[in-house]
């Protein structure tokens, strides 16, 4: 009789079980050196558009707005040049490597950015304006809160882009034997 029938299996036929690959883990330094340039200049430039239009307006909406206009300037300036550099380090063209910075771009960012854009971060800016009564401190606090949020998303899906080799570039290697394929038909 079978084992499968008996429902019995003798472990040491099969030998050891071998263990899952292991994901590879980020620690808090890589996501703090990834995010915390970008995170100061986004900062910076919130509070100085928040507070700049509070020379004509004192509307919270208005307020959060700027704040949110401001802080995606100066946020994604940072990461494009980041993620550029990143792109750079072989011999690829310039051209492909700023391709690939606003493919990236959006790959990591076009969820939390869009979430984040139309829906968070408005709100808890207007939340946090309409709570304290320093807009500064208003603005500093909604922005926390949305942050928050918008890292849970842009951090998942950076490791997704990294998981499929979409960083790297190995995805195009992989699927094309090794080359690029406009240089491989020229051969």
């Amino acid at each position: 009789m079978s084992a499968i029938a008996t429902g019995t299996v003798d472990e040491t036929a099969r030998g050891p079980i071998p263990a899952a690959p292991r994901a590879r883990r980020r620690g808090i330094v890589f996501w703090i050196t990834r995010y915390l340039p970008a995170e100061i200049v986004g900062t910076a430039a919130m509070v100085v558009a928040g507070l700049g239009v509070t020379a004509w307006t004192d509307a919270p909406a208005a307020i959060a707005f700027a704040a949110v206009a401001g802080e995606a300037v100066g946020f994604y300036a940072v990461l494009a040049v980041t993620i550029y550099l990143e792109q750079r380090t072989g011999p690829s063209p310039r051209r492909r490597a700023a391709a690939r910075t606003g493919m990236l771009l959006v790959a990591e960012f076009g969820v939390a950015e869009l979430l984040d854009t139309f829906l968070i971060r408005p709100a808890a800016l207007v939340a946090g304006v309409l709570v304290f009564a320093d807009p500064m401190w208003g603005l500093l606090a909604g922005k926390v809160v949305a942050d928050l949020a918008f890292y849970a998303i842009a951090a998942g899906a950076f490791t997704v882009t990294a998981r499929i080799g979409l960083r790297s570039g190995s995805r195009q290697r992989v699927a094309t034997g090794g080359g690029d394929p406009r240089r491989d038909s020229r051969r």
